[in-house]
């Protein structure tokens, strides 16, 4: 019977140019020459991981072989055997990179290792079929599954198309690091097979060795290791110009950072819709027929209010204090799919993907752009919006009054400013002397609502004021469910 993986599972499209494959595995007797030619000794070959291996292990020839007096010999599964120039060589990624650059360097072409796509490619140019057609037929066309042998055979052996050993005989090496593809999910029975891997540092092997059976030997298995690690591979070259557009680590794991990703993009929780989506719906509504041209989203924190305000806004700008929260804003626009982990229970934790496709803000997203500023020192070139929101930011600054002075100027006339917050000062965030409400004066209670009339009431005619609550989750079982008050300002019409 057979099985998948979880990374197997998902959608990915690529257009891949065209390109030239060797018509042959790389074999003993073509590796033998970079490595006569110093290859090993030439460390403009390796990179720099590279480097350190070959310094570590101080590498001058491949591990299986073996260097005597007659010359080399091949360390098998059973046996030591003279090197058989005619198999496949077997090395690890970062020997097949370093012939690359050799070979590159010998030919005047750009040679490297192909890439997922690029193997996916030339499997199906070949027609070699698949493993299900294989087990029909009754008969594997293919080093592969120990169907025919025990060990490698000579790379002219098994022809696929134009090609030999597009499948089988050993693992090909590629230059694509583990990625997910979207829609990429982890399965609960082996939550940590495939996460690990998405670090840039796992590299692809394609096509299966002789020894492969089962998923291994399938088409769409996918398996990543360490540059370093030596798996029955070798590899094929190809001369090709093609970058593959993928996300090798996309599972953001910062506590705080991941739980800010759930309140902007997570479903609703306790029976409490999305915050940021409701505040931006709830923005749009208030300002009516008012035109909606430009946006300031101050403090936007992972940019969920942003894309929702870009639905109907010519140009939304969004603004955050935190780079990183930016980043994984940015990277949100730039990749369409933002991926993170929540903590559910202990060391325990569940995996969660967001696609600007599924709420349907591809589009609006080409209309946001994305910049790390200080809420309470912003530059001139913020001014002329229609709409400045600031979700849940003013209790958090260091001087809410000298930012909420600096925003009448920015916004055009019949303009709006739209302000949430559940008030929760504290002086870690905001020295108490700043604070706008929350406190006594002269004995008398100053609510922070009065305060923003204070500030505000020259500028701003307030017409609203509404409580939403928002929830945000910390594990599974543990919430902090909130109540903000949002209040709608309409600046003056200035003479």
């Amino acid at each position: 019977s057979l099985f998948g993986w979880d990374n197997e599972y998902g959608v990915h499209e690529a257009v891949v140019p065209d390109f030239k494959a060797s018509k042959y595995l790389v074999s003993n007797e073509e590796y033998l020459d970079f490595v006569l030619d110093g290859g090993y000794s030439e460390d403009r070959y390796w990179d720099e991981e590279g480097l350190a291996w070959k310094a570590y292990g101080k590498r001058e020839h491949p591990l299986f072989w073996r260097k005597g007096d007659d010359g080399y010999r091949l360390r098998t599964l059973s046996r030591e055997i003279p090197l058989p120039l005619s198999w496949p060589v077997e090395v690890n990624c970062l020997e097949a990179e370093a012939f690359c650059r050799w070979k590159s360097e010998k030919e005047g072409n750009k040679i490297q290792l192909p890439t997922e796509d690029e193997y996916m490619q030339l499997r199906d140019v070949s027609e070699v079929g698949n493993y299900l057609q294989w087990m029909q037929e009754g008969k594997i066309p293919a080093n592969l599954s120990l169907a025919y042998f025990a060990s490698c055979v000579p790379v002219d052996r098994f022809r696929h198309g134009a090609w030999y050993d597009v499948v089988g005989n050993v693992w090909q090496w590629s230059r694509t690091p583990m990625y997910p593809f979207e829609g990429f999910a982890v399965h609960p029975v082996y939550d940590d097979f495939t996460v690990p891997t998405f670090d840039g540092k796992h590299n692809l092997i394609n096509g299966g060795s002789w020894i492969s059976c089962g998923n291994l030997a399938t088409q769409r298995s996918r398996y990543g290791f360490r540059k370093h690690f030596y798996q029955h591979a070798g590899f094929r070259y190809v001369q090709s110009d093609y970058e593959e557009k993928i996300s090798s680590n996309p599972y953001t794991t910062d506590t705080l950072i991941s739980q800010y990703c759930h309140f902007g993009w997570g479903e609703n929780r306790l029976g409490v819709e999305n915050y940021p989506a409701v505040c931006a719906q709830k923005a749009v509504a208030y300002m009516g027929a008012a035109p909606k041209r430009r946006a300031l989203d101050i403090g936007c924190a992972i940019g969920r209010s942003s894309f929702e305000l870009a639905r109907v806004f010519e140009e939304v700008i969004g603004l955050d204090f935190s780079a990183r929260f930016i980043q994984e804003a940015q990277k949100l626009k730039d990749e369409g799919l933002l991926r993170y982990t929540l903590p559910t229970e202990g060391e325990l934790e569940s995996f969660h993907e967001v696609t600007l496709a599924e709420h349907g803000l591809e589009e609006a997203a080409e209309r946001v752009s994305f910049w790390q500023a200080d809420a309470c020192n912003l530059k001139p070139i913020y001014q002329g919006f229609d709409l400045i929101f600031a979700g849940n930011l003013i209790d958090r600054l260091y001087d809410p009054r000298k930012f909420l002075e600096d925003l009448a100027w920015r916004l055009n006339d019949e303009s709006y400013l739209i302000l949430t917050s559940p008030y929760t000062w504290q002086e870690e965030s905001t020295p108490k002397e700043k604070w706008i409400g929350g406190y006594r004066r002269d004995g008398e209670n100053v609510t922070t609502l009065q305060g923003l009339d204070e500030i505000l009431g020259d500028d701003f005619v307030r017409v609203a004021i509404e409580d939403i609550p928002f929830v945000i989750q910390e594990t599974a079982r543990k919430h902090q469910h909130t109540i903000a008050q949002m209040s709608v300002w309409r600046k003056r019409h200035q003479s």
